[in-house]
């Protein structure tokens, strides 16, 4: 099955695996990857693979798909991230042609305390 959903959810189970190189199966061959937070790119299955290799984790990462969207070419993912420790939230955008991950635009959202002007209007989610 090609459709893009179906490859998000297995990119996520592979990445689950901490295995990159079988994650960096799905790519096709002019993949790129862009983080727009940090203005970065990674432009080939070799470099993905090398770098997530390389980054520090106090542990196994794990990834837990939240919410998973998508049609025949375009899926979206909110995933929950960690290693453990570290404690994170992807937003991923796949594009996908010919049942390959073409592209993926991620974006790293960090939590901040909510300002004080607004507290007159809502509530913590967590309560």
């Amino acid at each position: 099955m090609g459709d893009a959903a179906h490859i998000a959810r297995n990119f996520w189970e592979r990445m689950n695996t901490n295995d990159w190189a079988l994650a960096a199966r799905l790519f096709a061959p002019d993949f790129e990857l862009l983080w727009p937070q940090s203005n970065e790119r990674i432009s080939s299955s070799e470099d993905f693979v090398a770098l997530n290799a390389a980054y520090p984790a106090d542990g196994k990462w794990s990834f837990s798909v939240c919410r998973l969207i998508g049609d025949g070419q375009q899926a979206m993912t909110e995933t929950e991230i960690t290693d453990g420790k570290v404690e994170a939230v992807a937003l991923t955008l796949f594009e996908v042609e010919n049942a390959m991950i073409r592209r993926i635009v991620e974006h790293w959202p960090e939590a901040y305390p909510a300002p004080e002007w607004r507290q007159r209007w809502v509530s913590p989610i967590s309560q």
